[in-house]
């Protein structure tokens, strides 16, 4: 079997992945294909672990099925999550029971539908985690929008969400869509002062 190169898309897209922790920029996000999971309530519930757990299932699933087949080999894309609140363009960071989510990761170009088909299929005979059927596979875009990476814990990120819309603000542009948030890090193993995060918001 003939090897194939190793794709990392956080390379590849790095002004959106590695961006600078000193200022915001503003980036240009083009349609990619993303697994999908939507939700809603605290990100501490189990039906938010439950979604987190069949998306990495599905990532790693279609990772070594693809790369035994010859066909692509690809790191794993980092966990995303867009939040928001229904009824209002505001996302109240203290109302966590009133969140709406959609948890998802970004898959590069050579995995297509049946391929997601193909893996629900081997994941569900594996471990048949549950909310496997909910998972959507689907193309997602957000054209221009604004950025920061934030160092440090979730619980702390207001001000640095603040001071990223008043900087889309005072480049003349107003929020649109949804807040985005991407997780470099993993607070299973890293401490929370020392979490990086993406924080996204896509702007007109």
């Amino acid at each position: 079997m003939a090897s194939v190169t190793k794709l990392d898309l956080t390379k590849e897209l790095k002004e959106l992945y590695k961006p600078s922790a000193k200022k915001p920029a503003i980036v240009e996000v083009p349609e990619m294909s993303f697994l999908m999971m939507d939700g809603s309530g605290d990100p501490n519930s189990q039906g938010f672990q439950e979604a987190c757990n069949v998306l990495y299932g599905m990532a790693y699933t279609l990772k070594f099925m693809l790369k035994k087949a010859g066909r692509a080999d690809f790191k794993v894309m980092p966990l995303e999550g867009l939040w928001w609140m229904k009824g209002t363009r505001d996302f109240d960071v203290r109302k966590r029971e009133e969140w709406q989510w959609r948890v998802m990761i970004a898959q590069p170009d050579e995995v297509t539908a049946k391929d997601v088909n193909k893996a629900r299929s081997l994941l569900r005979e594996k471990k048949d985690p549950p909310g496997l059927d909910k998972l959507k596979f689907k193309r997602f875009g957000e054209g221009r929008a604004v950025q920061i990476m934030y160092i440090g814990p979730y619980s702390d990120e207001g001000p640095t969400i603040q001071s990223l819309h008043e900087f889309a603000k005072e480049n003349g542009f107003r929020l649109a869509g949804k807040h985005h948030e991407i997780y470099m890090g993993d607070p299973r193993r890293s401490a929370p002062e020392k979490l990086k995060t993406i924080i996204r918001q896509p702007v007109k």
